[in-house]
């Protein structure tokens, strides 16, 4: 800690989202040096594996549940989660759950029981069923990693309802960056691409601990890998055999 750093004090337990803070990234190194608002002082009781979870995932989570002017589900809300087992998804599916929302997850046939585990009203197997014709709708969809073209997606949505993707392939993300918020303009759904994120946001990380201690969100550890297993963890997430997160311990 540098002499002009008054937040914190050596041995302190702290967390951090380094996204914005690093140099040349480092996401794998075993010393990193970050200003001191890149950190955030950890939950008594929670461990470092389950804080290291929470800067990424569960904040890009709570965020796809809010639109910029505020608006987030409402107690009763049909809210789908697509990608559902992943990283994000689990996330969602909890705090969507903690807003009082009727809670659908989109997965593959081996993670359905995991979905429902996570408090999932219902699950649907996206190898079985595109939820984009099967003819419900929802006034809530977070797709994770977007591979649906924007049009069908809206055809889910109820009216008034909101579609806010988080990644994807290219063609649907540019047109939710660039067709949604100008189909939006011309109708009573809103659709499109969440630019709004804010890394580590103080007042989400806060958030997020208040859920965790009121016992409504739990990070999911699918299974940590040590520092010189990370080529075995990227090749497990990317084989999508994760059911939630993994965690790199070092």
């Amino acid at each position: 800690m540098g002499t002009t750093a008054t937040r914190f004090k050596p041995g302190d337990q702290v967390f951090a989202d380094l996204f914005a803070y690093v140099r040349g990234g480092g996401a794998f190194a075993e010393f990193v040096c970050a200003r001191e608002k890149a950190f955030q002082p950890m939950a008594a009781g929670m461990t470092f594996e389950d804080a290291a979870t929470l800067p990424h995932s569960a904040i890009l989570a709570l965020q796809g549940l809010r639109l910029r002017n505020g608006r987030t589900p409402e107690p009763g809300d049909k809210v789908l989660i697509d990608g559902a087992s992943g990283n994000v998804g689990p996330f969602a599916v909890q705090i969507a759950k903690s807003m009082g929302a009727e809670v659908t997850g989109v997965c593959s046939t081996e993670k359905v029981d995991f979905v429902r585990s996570l408090g999932a009203d219902d699950v649907i197997d996206y190898t079985k069923v595109d939820y984009t014709s099967a003819g419900e709708r929802y006034d809530w969809i977070v797709d994770t990693d977007s591979h649906h073209s924007i049009f069908r997606v809206r055809r889910a949505l109820r009216p008034k309802g909101v579609y806010v993707t988080l990644g994807g392939t290219s063609v649907p993300i540019f047109s939710a960056l660039l067709l949604g918020p100008l189909i939006s303009r011309f109708s009573d759904r809103w659709s499109g691409l969440l630019i709004w994120w804010k890394p580590f946001n103080p007042d989400d990380v806060a958030t997020l601990k208040q859920l965790i201690a009121a016992g409504k969100l739990k990070p999911v550890i699918d299974r940590q890998f040590s520092l010189n297993e990370v080529v075995e963890a990227l090749r497990w997430v990317d084989e999508g055999r994760a059911r939630g997160k993994v965690v790199i311990t070092v």
